[in-house]
């Protein structure tokens, strides 16, 4: 395949529903890592992010045809496409917890996982992140994850949402203010602002 290094995600979505299977391995491979980041943040596991990236590339195939594209990108797309497995998975994951609080109590079992210490710290620091912004809304949450962690512009941020630019800024504002009260100032966790669009 040539080089598709300079090709919009565009003319490889067009590409890719046409039958060149190759351009959506590209599409992946040039959006995994932030779908992955984004879904790590939002659940505060790695292995959760792991196995949501594969299910949400799946499910933007399968509504390859709805694709919404942002300045020429698919990634506030399938930031959209992650709020909504994630939302998915959380109610799944609460039917089967209240499933399993109805059977007997197992009996204990020691815990062997030494096999994934190497992941602690970076599993700590995830968590850290989560449990300050923990107690904002889920929408609060979204925009700010969205906005400040993956440096979306309001536009886009506006798609991966589905909601009006002005909420998005409004939402961005509140989650702000309320992140600053609950964590008593912490500025790595609400910096940087939003890109503007340009007109």
């Amino acid at each position: 395949m040539a080089d598709t290094s300079e090709t919009s995600d565009g003319e490889l979505w067009r590409r890719a529903v046409q039958g060149e299977a190759e351009c959506f391995g590209v599409l992946f491979d040039r959006h995994c890592a932030a779908v992955r980041a984004f879904c790590a943040r939002r659940t505060g596991s790695l292995d959760a992010a792991d196995d949501l990236v594969s299910i949400v590339f799946l499910e933007a195939w399968r509504r390859r045809a709805d694709v919404e594209l942002v300045d020429g990108a698919a990634l506030p797309w399938l930031y959209g496409i992650a709020r909504h497995t994630i939302h998915h998975r959380w109610r799944t994951a609460l039917r089967h917890r209240r499933a399993l609080s109805r059977l007997p109590a197992a009996p204990a079992v020691p815990d062997h996982a030494d096999d994934v210490a190497a992941r602690l710290d970076d599993e700590r620091r995830l968590e850290q992140l989560r449990a300050a912004i923990a107690r904002l809304t889920p929408a609060d949450r979204d925009v700010l994850l969205l906005c400040v962690w993956e440096g979306l512009s309001y536009a886009a941020a506006a798609v991966a949402l589905g909601v009006p630019v002005g909420t998005v800024r409004s939402r961005l504002s509140r989650a702000r203010a309320r992140l600053d009260a609950l964590a008593g100032g912490t500025p790595n966790l609400i910096s940087p602002a939003p890109r503007e669009e340009t007109p």
